[in-house]
Order: C-alpha cells, then structure tokens, then sequence
C-alpha cells in the first residue's frame, strides 16, 4: 500500500427537466476525495449542449490524449502487498447464458464513451463501464477523464456517459454524471497509482432532443422559438410545377449561379485549390506563389493493403483519374503519395433551383430509467493476486507514437492475457505499484474496464482496474502495454462511498 505524505494545506427546462440544485460534499476523509460534477439545472444544459442538432457536439468529440497518457520507459518493481483480505462485489444484469462453441468475443452492453469538456474548451471522450451500485446508477472510469491534470485538478465540464454509444446514436440513452469519487492522492497530488474514479451518473434521456419538425409556412410564422429554413435542391421541372401552383409558390426559389473563373494569384477575389496531379507534373512545377505551381508537400496516406492493391489496379485503367503513387506492403505499411498543384481561380456559384422547407425546433424526450437497469453493471473486486487473466475494453483511436493510426474509435476493442505478476514502475509518472497488461491499443481506450472472471456467455465479470497510462515498452514507437492502478482496500473505500450514492431523475 502506497501513501504520499506531504503538507496538508436554457431550451431543455421546456421538456420538464427538474431546476434544483446540489449542495457541494466535502471531502470524507484522507482516502475519499468528492466533487459535483453538476445539479440538476446545469445536467439540463449539459444534455442539451451534447444532443443538439442531432448529437453533433456527441460526434464532434476526439479521444482524450493528454501527456500524461504517454510512456515510453518502464520497469518492474516487486509484488503487490494486499492492504486488506480479497473481496469482490456481484454483478447485476445477468444476462442469458449462451454455448459458446469459438472464441468470439460477446461485448459487454455495459461498456460505452464518457465524454466530456477540458478545461481547455475542447470536447473528448474516454472510456468506461457501468458498475454494480445500491441504485445502479455508478460508472467506473480513469480519474483522468474526470479530473483535468493540467488544471490544478479540476474536475471537467460537461460530463456524460453514453453506453453503446455509435456514432451519434446513444441506444441506451444519455447519462449525466452527478458526483465523482476518486481517492485523496489522485485529486490532490495527482497520484496516477490512484488513476480511477467512480461517478453517479442520473437517470438516462432517450427520445430526441432539439429534433427538427417540418411544419407548413402558417405555423413557422407563429412559431416564437428556434426555427430555421432549409433550403433544399430540386429539378428544374419541379420548380417549374411549383412555381404555377400558387399553394406552393412561396416555397420554391431559384439560384442563378454563375461560372468559376480561371485566374491568377493576383487577380482581385481570387482563390486557390490544390489539383491532384502525377509525380511527374509536380515534380517539374514551380515552387512558390502561381497558377501550376506546387500546392505543399505530398501526402502520404496510410491504407490497407486491399485498398492500395484496388488503387493500383484502378491507375493502370485509368491513371488520369488515379494519378497517386501506389505502394504495396502485405505487412500493414500500404500507402497512397498524392502531390498537388496549385489552381487559381476567381470563384463563381452554382446554379440550383431550391424548395424552402421551413423547421421548429421541438423537443421530444424521455426518461429511460437507471443505468444499471438499462445496461446491467460489472462487479467490483479488490486485493485480488497478479498473474491472473483479465479481459479488457475500450475504444482505442489515437496514433501511435510513430504516427501510425490503427484504430478508428468506432467500435470498442478488447485485450485479454495475465497481467504481470510484478508492480509497474514509471519514475515519470511516480507511479511504483501500478498493474500492468501486454495490449497494443492506443489513446481512447483510457477508462475501459479489466474484468476479470468475465464470462463471455453472460456478458459480465468483475472490474479489477480501468486503464490508467499506456506504453512503448521496447521503443518500437508502438505502443504495446497498458497500465491500471490495482484495486485494494482503500479502492474499496472510494468505491464504497459511490456505491452508496443516490444521483435521481431529470425528467420527473
């Protein structure tokens, strides 16, 4: 057991959303650290800040991947000393048991993104899973995803959970984090040993939130709230036929348009585009400021091998249309080289006939209900041996140290092997009793849980640390190991205060 002794010094209330708010909880003691992450009246800007316009802020996210994350040199200490006796907590949710005949892999419905607002004003997303609490209502992720490191601690903006998240969609609705718990240590000196936090999240929205509904032109009018129109791309024959019927004239318009002009560089208005060419073309272009003249540097393009091999068949076609240079490499490192020239134009407009469709902006929204009943919750268990098999999830995205970007962070991924039987020493993170576990994953997988004992079949097991750093451990510039904080007693204890931890309802 590690101890670090130093100095002690507005659109969404129309839905019905509830308006009251939470007092601040203190600290408990000097294991505990607590912090509100959000009332119910900022969880109703929060929802509406992720799910307007179609969850655009949802898809706008990137994967967290702070410094802190990165490690390049590791090594081993000696075992773990249990502060107190193994234990573990069940899971809830059980699902039906299936005969597993291979090893393909059931996912986990308790897994999903938690994302959230840096202190730097931008949007992320980290792992996470939902965990076995009194109101099922907990989600366990990295303290890093909670807490801003490089924000004297801080706890982030704006923070919801998603399960099953997939690009935009939230199947099992959106949860809005109320209260985060994570230990003394990580909050206060930013012990990355302590790297996990759990946080009650309240009762799930579904439905749709600022959900746009064509209306007929009377009704728009009236309409005193958000409205826009949009203006949308018809035939000439039907904008001709809407044009006679005087029911619908107002909703037809017409473009004119006007031809791109070519030009130079100095010509007033003008603009330029890059024009893919050969490597012949760009290398005999001029460098510097003019019509014909290199645009940048060529750009290389890393793609599988079966979409190189499909370009290379393609230029031999048609090698006007398919001007890139085409390596093949059947290891992984295919790529497309395209090189650009410069083209000078003073821009014209396109002609177009349009139908205007006039939109409200309305709400349509519900409460789904708790968590741990939409999704179920993984166990908890603390002070178990090293050495053991544990399965792990997340969402993987970011590159890897040498640039290379495997992962799309579209569909959770998973490791699965024995976690090493000795602590993990990084002296740059002063992390001396982390676990740690051979995965080559990247950024985004941060927060997911390790199971262990999980069951394919049932789809649960119990969480035994999330993932804390990840690291290049033969300085291959690929990552190849991750890392978690080990779950002991005083885990037990943070975990204990969350579990609970009553969070409630935003739509009575």
């Amino acid at each position: 057991m590690k101890r670090i002794l130093l100095p002690a010094g507005g659109a969404i209330l129309a839905t019905g959303l509830l308006a009251a708010g939470l007092a601040t909880t203190a600290q408990a003691d000097d294991t505990i650290s607590t912090d509100v992450l959000a009332s119910q009246q900022k969880a109703a800007e929060t929802l509406d800040f992720w799910t307007k316009s179609n969850n655009a802020a949802l898809k706008g996210a990137v994967a967290f991947n702070p410094d802190a994350l990165e490690v390049q040199k590791i090594s081993s200490g000696g075992g773990y000393s249990a502060d107190t006796k193994p234990g573990s907590t069940a899971p809830i949710g059980e699902e039906k048991k299936a005969t597993v005949k291979v090893q393909n892999v059931n996912l986990p419905k308790t897994i999903g993104k938690v994302f959230f607002e840096g202190r730097d004003g931008k949007l992320y997303w980290c792992s996470g899973t939902s965990i076995q609490s009194q109101y099922r209502n907990l989600v366990a992720t990295a303290g890093h995803c909670v807490y801003d490191i490089a924000a004297n601690d801080e706890v982030v903006s704006r923070w919801v959970f998603v399960p099953g998240y997939y690009q935009g969609k939230a199947p099992f609705g959106v949860y809005v984090g109320k209260q985060a718990f994570t230990h003394y240590d990580f909050d206060v000196y930013e012990d990355f040993d302590r790297d996990y936090a759990f946080v009650t999240v309240y009762d799930g929205i579904g439905g749709s939130l600022n959900k746009p509904k064509l209306v007929d032109w009377n009704t728009y009018k009236a309409y005193q709230g958000e409205k826009f129109v949009k203006d949308v791309t018809v035939t000439e024959d039907e904008y001709k036929k809407g044009k006679l019927d005087p029911k619908t004239t107002e909703y037809y318009d017409v473009d004119p348009g006007k031809a791109d002009e070519a030009s130079g560089p100095d010509y007033p208005g003008a603009v330029v585009d890059r024009f893919e060419v050969s490597k012949g073309i760009y290398d005999a272009a001029a460098v510097g400021k003019g019509q014909g003249y290199k645009f940048g540097e060529p750009i290389v393009e890393n793609v599988t091998y079966q979409e190189a091999f499909k370009y290379f068949q393609d230029k031999k076609a048609n090698p006007g249309k398919f001007p890139a240079e085409v390596k093949l490499d059947e290891k992984g490192n295919s790529t497309l080289t395209h090189y650009y020239i410069q083209k000078w134009y003073k821009q014209g407009k396109v002609a177009r006939y349009v139908r205007l469709e006039p939109y409200t902006v309305v709400h349509e929204v519900k409460s789904v209900g708790r968590l741990g009943d939409n999704v179920g919750g993984q166990g908890f268990a603390w002070n178990q041996p090293s050495g053991k098999y544990v399965r792990t999830f997340g969402y993987p995205y970011g590159p890897h140290l040498d640039g290379n970007k495997p992962f799309t962070g579209v569909t959770p991924k998973w490791c699965y092997g024995k976690t090493a039987k000795k602590a993990l020493l990084i002296p740059s993170k002063k992390v001396e009793e982390q676990q740690s576990l051979k995965c080559t994953v990247t950024a985004g997988y941060d927060g997911g849980p390790w199971l262990y004992k999980y069951s394919n079949a049932k789809r649960l097991g119990y969480v035994n640390g999330v993932t804390s750093l990840i690291a290049d451990t033969d300085g291959n510039k690929r990552y190849d190991t991750i890392t978690s904080a080990y779950f002991d007693g005083e885990t037990k204890v943070v975990y204990d205060a969350a579990y609970k931890s009553w969070s409630g309802k935003l739509i009575p």
